[in-house]
């Protein structure tokens, strides 16, 4: 009998241990995120670990004019974190045979200008095609929003790229953004609602979508912010670019990036073979490691492999960030035009330095 009740009261001192060690770090991620309380813009957090929701919160409002607050249900504007659910929609119509890593520009777009005939689904995924930015597009006027078959109009209008195919990695917005228009010539069917049937509505992120001004609508949202060094707040949630879809253009929650979470480590939506492809380090034509696979960014970070993207846009910072050998991932959406892309990162790691000290 005493040796049941030993056993009894050490499990009770592990059970309260382990709630006072992640009370303790709940204490510490509200430090981290202290200045997006008390009426400032917000964020939301959340940590996963082995499939479990074992920290989620919301920092602050939605929208500074109705002091709405933050909660796991609202919206934000994903900006670049996007790029993996445009990755995985071409990956999916590889795996499917309706598209190769190896078909180029002109076999999709046989009009397209001859420099796309070296560019291949491959290239652009990893960004080594030297397709040019699309930010000389801002001097046009078209008295509405850009979209991504105006980003196609544009590169169609060129006739050279900014370096030889597959020689350097540099980040471009404007293959993911001709991502979407890709997969429209090859299923046609929209992509916005190609993403809702074949990612969204298979795994229940039913709150989620890529937004079309006019066709669908994004509740309860998040809007971006931009907070003045004199203090004062102004609402700052679109831009020319804000429109465009394959390279930022969806919203999603905490609730809902928890299904997509549990999705990815459960091979949900794609084989094991394609998701292995999906994270695997890229490399120019020299060999050089890019540090980044199909749609996902890559670090060590402490000696761990780690998965993720950040993403950036007027008043909205993101990361998701995948521990996968820890089964440990970090969601932080922030709705103020707030330091660079990376700033993220750093919010990140600051998360990952509390539960792997």
């Amino acid at each position: 009998m005493k040796s049941w009740i030993v056993i009894l009261i050490a499990g009770l001192i592990a059970s309260c241990s382990s709630e006072n060690t992640i009370d303790e770090k709940q204490k510490a991620v509200d430090q981290i995120f202290a200045d997006f309380q008390n009426g400032m813009p917000g964020a939301a957090v959340m940590v996963i670990e082995d499939g479990e929701i074992i920290l989620q919160k919301g920092y602050g409002l939605a929208r500074v004019s109705d002091q709405t607050p933050v909660t796991a249900d609202t919206n934000f504007r994903l900006a670049s974190v996007t790029k993996q659910f445009t990755a995985m929609t071409i990956l999916q119509l590889i795996e499917r045979g309706q598209l190769s890593f190896e078909t180029s520009l002109t076999d999709i777009f046989p009009d397209f200008p001859e420099y796309g005939q070296v560019i291949t689904i491959r290239h652009m995924l990893q960004h080594s095609s030297g397709i040019k930015d699309y930010g000389p597009m801002s001097s046009m006027d078209l008295g509405r929003q850009f979209n991504d078959q105006d980003v196609v109009d544009y590169l169609m209008t060129l006739d050279d790229v900014d370096f030889k195919v597959g020689e350097k990695h540099v980040y471009s917005n404007s293959a993911y953004v001709t991502f979407t228009k890709i997969h429209e010539k090859i299923t046609g069917q929209p992509w916005h609602e190609y993403v809702k049937e074949n990612i969204f509505d298979p795994i229940g992120m039913s709150n989620s979508l890529a937004f079309v001004d006019g066709v669908n609508a994004v509740s309860k949202r998040a809007y971006g912010h931009t907070v003045e060094d004199n203090g004062n707040i102004l609402e700052t949630d679109q831009n020319k670019w804000s429109a465009m879809l394959g390279d930022g253009g969806i919203y999603s929650n905490l609730n809902d990036f928890y299904k997509w979470d549990q999705a990815l480590y459960r091979d949900q939506l794609l084989s094991q073979n394609m998701m292995d492809a999906m994270f695997t380090n890229q490399k120019t034509n020299d060999g050089i490691p890019m540090n980044y696979g199909y749609g996902w960014r890559l670090e060590t970070y402490k000696g761990m492999e780690i998965h993720y993207h950040t993403g950036s846009s007027i008043g909205f910072r993101n990361i998701y960030y995948r521990i996968p050998s820890k089964n440990f991932s970090i969601v932080i959406f922030r709705n103020r035009d707030e330091g660079s892309e990376f700033s993220s990162l750093e919010y990140a790691h600051k998360m990952v330095d509390v539960f792997f000290n």
